[in-house]
């Protein structure tokens, strides 16, 4: 009975294959972890093709902050994943199987410590800084800090979410916040001025990244699914480095970004041009996933466990990084 209902099973699958044409277009499941950034991807979320080009059933997790995404993807609840580097980092170091697949983008002027009646770093000794910990912009606030030489334990640093930072900052509770944008613009806008940017932080020595990644049995079951969600990803990105400028308040790209992330359409180019987008072909590169993010990561997992964040740093963080699907992607 068993043999009968596995041969069955066979059958079934290689007719919907046969139909289907690709193993990308068959009926599969593929939960994927966002977070509301300002970036090239939100349009081929809200035009529908991720689904189409992946043939799966898509379902779309909206997120605050890398550190849940990593809770989702450690719970199996979600496939694929947006996390900053530091969140990344802090999972990869507790050897959850995860790989990185795409880099957004180096992060510069789309995060930064915006305050309110202070003028220089010694000024934030007692004062009220909130930021999402484990977080880019918290690992970039804990960089700037010794930088400064201010001792981050002068500080009161709150843990708040994005939606929670803006509300505090309306209510006047806090004196600034790490934090990105739409979040950081609001900020800006309502008398908040930035002390530093993760431009800054960059020449610091703390440069810090977004990215995307996946549960590697998901990857390995489905290959095809990933390049595919891949391959859109960096085909926005494509579009978005062929002409900037077309990417205009008016545009619908802007538009379709805009709704998706909670931004002004007017405010969208400008927030676009605070990241620093690597093409598909530069993903593979020595500079990206063919070197320089395992050492970005293991960079910063040193600075973790030297602010306690993390209990040891891994002897080795390639295999948390791959090159296939974007080398795949760029075969198409």
């Amino acid at each position: 009975m068993n043999i009968a209902r596995n041969l069955l099973k066979v059958m079934l699958a290689s007719v919907a294959l046969t139909s289907l044409g690709t193993v990308a277009a068959s009926a599969v499941d593929l939960r994927i972890g966002w977070q509301p950034i300002v970036e090239p991807s939100r349009v081929p979320q809200a035009d529908g093709t991720y689904e189409q080009a992946t043939g799966a059933t898509v379902t779309w997790n909206r997120f605050e902050g890398g550190a849940d995404v990593v809770a989702a993807i450690a719970s199996g609840s979600i496939d694929i994943g947006y996390v900053g580097s530091s969140p990344l980092t802090v999972a990869v170091s507790q050897q959850l199987p995860i790989e990185t697949i795409f880099v957004v983008g180096n992060i510069a002027e789309a995060e930064a410590l915006a305050v309110k009646g202070v003028t220089t770093p010694e000024e934030l000794a007692g004062k009220k800084i909130a930021t999402p910990f484990v977080s880019t912009a918290h690992y970039s606030l804990l960089t700037a800090l010794k930088h400064w030489g201010v001792d981050a334990g002068s500080v009161e640093i709150l843990n708040l979410r994005p939606p929670e930072i803006a509300a505090a900052w309306e209510r006047g509770d806090i004196d600034g916040a790490y934090v990105w944008d739409p979040v950081l613009t609001q900020i800006k806008s309502t008398g908040g001025t930035v002390l530093a940017d993760s431009a800054d932080v960059a020449e610091w020595g703390g440069p810090t990244f977004d990215a995307w990644i996946v549960r590697k049995e998901y990857a390995e079951a489905n290959p095809d699914v990933v390049e595919a969600f891949v391959k859109v990803t960096g085909d926005a990105y494509a579009a978005y480095l062929a002409d900037p400028e077309a990417w205009n308040a008016e545009s619908a790209e802007a538009g379709k970004i805009a709704e998706l992330s909670g931004a002004n359409a007017a405010d969208v180019p400008l927030l676009l041009k605070g990241y620093v987008f690597p093409s598909l072909e530069q993903q593979a590169s020595a500079d990206f996933l063919g070197g320089g993010t395992t050492e970005a990561i293991a960079a910063t997992a040193a600075f973790l466990v030297e602010q306690g964040r993390i209990s040891a740093a891994l002897p080795d963080y390639s295999g948390a990084v791959t090159t296939k699907f974007v080398e795949a992607a760029i075969g198409q």
